[in-house]
Parts: C-alpha cells; sequence; structure tokens
C-alpha cells in the first residue's frame, strides 16, 4: 500500500511536470502588425525583431498577421481571441479603441498594445518616453547642421509623433538657439504612414529651403526621406528601427526605440507565466530609446558629440533635465 501510494505519487508529479512543459512548448503568442508590413524598416520590424529574438530564445513558435488597413484590426484581434491565444500583441497606437473593444468582449485573453494605453485587467500597455530620445537626436542635429537649418517630418500628424518633434525641437535648442526649424506631416490618416513619394516631396522641398538635416518619424513613409538625402547628397535622421544602414553615409543617426525589447518581453513574461496587465513606460533610463551608431555612420559622430550626449543622457535620467512630452509644456533646463 504504501510502496504503491509512494509510486502513484511519483508518477503524479513526473505526470505533472510533462504536462507543465507539453503547456510551455504549446505557448504560442501572437503579432499583429500596424498598416506598413513587417518588414519595414523601421517601426513593425522592430517589433518582428524581438518576435524573432523570443524564438531563438527560448525555442517557441509565434503566430503574425500583417494587415493592410486600419479596418482589418478588429477582426484581427477577435479571430485570435476566439482561440485563446495566449497573448495577441497589437503593435501601434491605431489598435488602441479595437483592444478595448475585444479585451473587454474576452476578459481571459492576454493583450499586449504597444504605443497605446488601455486600462484593463488583461490588458498591458507599453508606451515610450520618444521626446527623450529625440532630445539627444536633436541635439545631433544641432552639432551637424551646417546651414543652421534643420528640418523634422512627421507620418501621420497625431500627439504621438508630436512627441518626437517636441523633443527633436528642445534637444536641438539645448545646443544652440539660432536655428531654423522646418516641420511637415505626411497626412492626416493611416494612409500617411505609407506614402514614401509624398514624404520625399516634402525632403526635398525642405533641402531646397536650407535644410540639410531632416529628422522623420513617418514609418514606412520615412523611407522616402531617406532616399531623398541620398538623391540631394544630404543628411537624414532614422527611426524607430537602426536605419543607419539604409543609406550609409546620409543617415546620420537613428533614434531608435526599442519596440523589439518590449515586445520579447511582453512574450517571455506571458510564456514563464510574470505577465502584468497595466501600464509600462520605456524612457532612456529604462533603454526603451537611445541613437545609433554603427560602422554607417562612426564617421559622423565624433567622440566631443558622443561626450555632450553622454553628459545630457546623465541629466536626462536623473532628472535634472525635463524633457517635454508635448509641445507647449514645460520647456527643457
Amino acid at each position: 500500500m504504501k510502496n504503491f501510494f509512494g509510486r502513484a505519487v511519483i508518477g503524479f508529479a513526473a505526470s505533472a511536470v510533462i504536462a507543465f512543459a507539453a503547456a510551455a512548448a504549446d505557448f504560442t503568442p501572437v503579432v499583429l502588425y500596424d498598416v506598413g508590413g513587417k518588414f519595414d524598416k523601421s517601426f513593425n520590424e522592430a517589433a518582428h525583431v524581438g518576435a524573432e529574438a523570443f524564438k531563438k530564445e527560448t525555442g517557441g513558435e509565434y503566430r503574425d498577421f500583417e494587415p493592410t488597413n486600419e479596418t482589418q484590426y478588429e477582426q484581427a484581434l477577435k479571430r485570435f481571441a476566439r482561440r485563446n491565444a495566449d497573448l495577441v500583441i497589437a503593435v501601434g497606437v491605431g489598435y488602441s479603441v479595437a483592444v478595448r473593444k475585444v479585451a473587454e468582449e474576452f476578459p481571459n485573453v492576454k493583450f499586449t498594445i504597444i504605443d497605446g494605453n488601455v486600462d484593463l485587467p488583461n490588458v498591458q500597455s507599453i508606451t515610450f518616453k520618444e521626446n527623450e530620445g529625440s532630445f539627444l537626436v536633436g541635439m545631433i542635429a544641432a552639432m551637424k547642421t551646417e546651414t543652421g537649418q534643420i528640418g523634422f517630418i512627421g507620418g501621420m500628424d497625431i500627439p504621438l509623433i508630436r512627441r518626437f518633434e517636441e523633443g527633436y525641437r528642445q534637444g536641438a535648442n539645448y545646443v544652440r538657439s539660432d536655428l531654423s526649424f522646418i516641420e511637415n506631416y505626411v497626412g492626416t490618416t493611416a494612409s500617411a504612414w505609407n506614402d514614401p513619394i509624398k514624404a520625399a516631396e516634402l525632403a526635398k522641398s525642405q533641402y531646397a529651403r536650407g535644410v540639410d538635416i531632416i529628422f522623420a518619424a513617418a514609418g514606412p513613409s520615412g523611407l522616402g526621406v531617406i532616399q531623398a538625402a541620398k538623391d540631394k547628397d544630404r543628411l537624414t535622421i532614422g527611426v524607430d528601427s537602426n536605419q543607419n544602414h539604409v543609406a550609409p553615409g546620409h543617415v546620420l543617426t537613428s533614434m531608435l526605440k526599442r519596440v523589439d525589447l518590449a515586445v520579447q518581453a511582453a512574450m517571455t513574461d506571458a510564456k514563464n507565466g510574470t505577465w502584468k496587465a497595466g501600464h509600462r513606460v520605456m524612457g532612456l533610463a529604462e533603454g526603451g530609446v537611445d541613437y545609433a551608431v554603427d560602422e554607417n555612420n562612426a564617421a559622423l559622430i565624433t567622440a566631443e558629440m558622443k561626450t555632450r550626449l553622454d553628459e545630457a543622457r546623465a541629466k536626462i535620467v536623473s532628472g535634472e533635465i525635463v524633457v517635454d512630452d508635448a509641445e507647449g509644456a514645460n520647456s527643457a533646463h
């Protein structure tokens, strides 16, 4: 009896371990990209890189979906929620309304939204302090410009992209106060993210007016700005992913937004059982934003520039420099 009981307990424990391992092996998160596709060399591709890093590190799999327009957001969310997906990651602020609606309808499904903030018990919201990373690339533009005129081209005119612009302005003004600044937006609808032709036209117009460096926070449309910089032999600043390699010598730097780290962490935490709902903000202190230096732009960023950037970074992290979140707020000091 005793031996039988002992063997039963051991057998039960072993079965539990096997069942847990099988459940972990079956864990399959889902990534829903924003319009523009996962190989946009920018925002979506950063999310894809994070998912691939999760796959490589854990040996697990994931599923993904590339919508062609915003009307597919809710439909895609519901499709995977009905299948009781282990975790659904919605990449982009455009998903906010759809995530709120679907998460309420499927309270037992976990959702992570990147760039949005949805306050529900089954939603994890991850946003970034884009203004802090943009402050640093604004400093770089101010230290590098030869004409004293710098530009900004945003994709869709929304508060999120205005945050990039504001940080960029403040960083530039932190270095010098005599700069001329020109800004344009590709549009006011989601199609603004996927119009590199119009973005290139805007960039060429800015270059013609004397601008020699343009920071483009425009998703796939930003590739048009990079092409214009190459065509006109000027400089541009990439965004989200490291875009220095797209046109070496013409991409001064890239403002890194570590969507890859956010996606990888969400997947890993969900698999390990440590995923938590709530709002997480990633800035310079959290390693969520930065600027890129590699072999493609190393000759453009001097040691003196790096020293000034390191000093500013430390002051932002400590709170000595406060970078505005939106235009009209407290100025950097």
